[in-house]
C-alpha cells in the first residue's frame, strides 16, 4: 500500500509540474466533442472524463502488472 501511495503522489507531482510549466499545451482538455457547455457559466466535460478514466485505468493496470 505504501508503494502505491508513493507512486500516486509522484505521478500527481509530475502532472502538476507539467501543467505549471506548459499551461497552454492542454488547452483542448475539457473541449472535446461531446463535452456539454452552456454559455460561459456551465460546463460538464463528460467525454474528457471518459477519456481520462480510460487512460488512467490502462496505466494503473500496466503498473500493477509490472509491480507483481
Amino acid at each position: 500500500m505504501g508503494k502505491m501511495l508513493l507512486l500516486a503522489g509522484l505521478a500527481l507531482c509530475a502532472v502538476g509540474t507539467a501543467l505549471w510549466l506548459f499551461p497552454g499545451r492542454l488547452r483542448w482538455l475539457g473541449r472535446l466533442p461531446g463535452d456539454v457547455r452552456i454559455g460561459d457559466s456551465f460546463s460538464f466535460p463528460i467525454v474528457t472524463c471518459l477519456v481520462l478514466s480510460l487512460v488512467l485505468t490502462v496505466l494503473v493496470n500496466v503498473l500493477l502488472r509490472l509491480l507483481r
